[in-house]
């Protein structure tokens, strides 16, 4: 094995653990997914294991060379390329080198690595970065180019494991494709985090991280899931089983009670006419009590982690049912021209234009459009322009006015200065009552104790929630819908409620992702391909 972990702990100070009791191996050419709700430190743990953050308690064992490909590159912001991929010292030996220095360090430190400079820009272009000028600044490159950056570190160093932490965020569809390839062709041990489905089904097995530990699962993303819905099922029969076997023992402990207190009104009065002595009474009584919280406790643990499992699950489909009711029926004729933009084009004062060749964009009452292209393509621009947030620079367009509704990956409808329920408020054009607004925020899984938190400390998953919890209390439903990267910073579970709602949608949408799977599901009817 190249990784072994025994009973890994991690803590950050006055807080509660993270995770606790992680136990794992991973073999040589595996790869094997971490899956989990966010928040359940699957980061944290491929943090650990590339060794920037160190574990709380436990043992951790690698047994060969690895690298790592992070999810955020905010602390690379003032490297250079070179830099950023761990070789300025090697390109700054071979200089000198060809300058003439015969240092014998020079020698020493070039021993494998003469040929550094061939090696990396082969690497840079096998990522789509041929040319890329290795003392350009991190801060200069797109999120897509610094993501491909550090993939190409994997040809450059052939480790023997690679560790990837949701390395599709900021990948469009080209470098996807490239990196499902690699992970097909790799010979190497990955370990990987995603919410992107066509690679978690590329990887096999599927480790599903939790507070208490890893639970295995044998197989791709597809059997995890199938076998997690017959968790579920499994889990609700046991449910019921449960709580009819507490059921039993509650009305067996009350006949006992019923008895013992017979019994124990009959030896008090045996005690006081001198038949008990005080100290049996005394043992008695603490016997029935210790007898009375064992029935208690019966099944109890086990059936209040069941209920909250299946608690959360139900909550899901209660928010997909009221979403659902919101979409019901479109206020717009199919067909009615919402957009008609001819031979428009985007430049900022000073700058070139964006697209060689105008564009041209139709968009009538009913369609479903995906904006799909490259990074720096230009689509988060065309989708400005749609929406009326960017005016086109040449060209003519005609917005027709509409109740539309933005749902990006920062979400930017939600207002970080406010609290939860502050919130909703400022949404509530429908004028309910305080008591249902609060009713609907629970049934958007925010309780009394989270009204008052700041929006800005949300998950990604809150945040999506009370987006969702925001457009119920509109007065009605947005005739168009514009979804920028929705998938971005959500766990599965909640990209599968995301897409059953807006599968459900029967208005307008415009939709960029670059995860083909949701594309599929929302029932995208054509695309622009930037």
């Amino acid at each position: 094995m190249l990784i072994n972990a025994r009973d890994i702990c991690f803590q950050f100070p006055q807080q509660e653990p993270v995770f606790q009791h992680i136990n794992f191996s991973l073999q040589a050419g595996e790869k094997a997914a971490i899956v989990g709700h966010n928040g359940a430190g699957k980061s944290t743990l491929l943090r650990i294991i590339a060794g920037q953050l160190s574990a709380t308690a436990g043992e951790l064992q690698i047994k060969d060379s690895l690298y790592y490909v992070p999810q955020h590159y905010g602390h690379y912001q003032d490297h250079t390329v070179a830099a950023a991929l761990g070789i300025d010292h090697l390109l700054t030996a071979v200089d000198a080198v060809e300058a003439g220095d015969t240092s014998q360090h020079l020698y020493d430190l070039l021993e494998h690595d003469w040929d550094i400079r061939s090696r990396v820009a082969a690497a840079l272009a096998n990522w789509g970065l041929a040319g890329l000028d290795l003392q350009a600044p991190m801060s200069a490159l797109s999120g897509g180019m610094k993501t491909r950056l550090f993939l190409s570190g994997i040809d450059l160093f052939t480790p023997a494991i690679v560790l990837l932490d949701e390395p599709t965020n900021h990948l469009d569809r080209d470098g996807r494709a490239l990196l499902y390839k690699w992970l097909s062709r790799t010979n190497a041990a990955v370990l990987l985090t995603s919410h992107d489905r066509q690679l978690l089904d590329a990887c096999d097995p599927i480790w599903e991280l939790g507070a208490e530990g890893i639970r295995v699962y044998g197989g791709n993303y597809a059997f995890y899931a199938s076998m997690k819905a017959a968790e579920t099922s499994a889990a609700a029969h046991d449910l019921a089983h449960h709580e009819r076997a507490l059921k039993e023992a509650k009305q067996k402990q009350q006949l006992a009670l019923e008895r013992k207190q017979r019994s124990d009104a009959r030896a008090e009065r045996l005690g006081k006419e001198g038949g008990i002595p005080r100290i049996l009474l005394g043992g008695r009584r603490m016997a029935a009590e210790v007898s009375t919280g064992k029935l208690k406790a019966t099944h109890g643990d086990k059936i209040a982690g069941l209920r909250s499992q299946l608690e959360d699950a139900a909550a899901l489909v209660e928010i997909e049912r009221i979403m659902k009711g919101h979409f019901d029926a479109p206020t717009l004729p199919v067909g009615k021209v919402l957009v008609e933009a001819e031979g428009i084009n985007f430049g900022y004062p000073g700058g070139e234009l964006l697209w060689v060749e105008p564009r041209t964009v139709l968009l009538r009452a009913g369609d479903r459009i995906a904006i799909t292209g490259s990074n720096g393509s230009g689509k988060s621009t065309l989708f400005g322009i749609m929406r009326g947030a960017l005016p086109p620079t040449v060209g003519s367009i005609r917005l027709t006015p509409v109740r539309s509704l933005l749902l990006d990956q920062d979400y930017q409808l939600i207002d970080r200065s406010k609290t939860v329920l502050e919130q909703a408020m400022d949404y509530n054009e429908r004028t309910l009552e305080p008591a249902w607004v609060h009713t609907l925020l629970a049934n958007f899984l925010f309780y009394p104790a989270q009204w008052h938190q700041s929006c800005a400390s949300l998950s990604g998953g809150e945040m999506l929630r009370l987006a969702l919890c925001c457009m119920v209390l509109q007065s009605k439903a947005p005739d168009v819908i514009f979804l920028d990267e929705p998938t971005n910073n959500l766990d599965l579970v909640n990209i599968t409620m995301l897409e059953q709602i807006f599968a459900a949608y029967k208005g307008t949408l415009v939709v960029v992702s670059h995860d083909a799977r949701f594309l599929e599901r929302m029932r995208v009817s054509s695309e622009i391909n930037m």
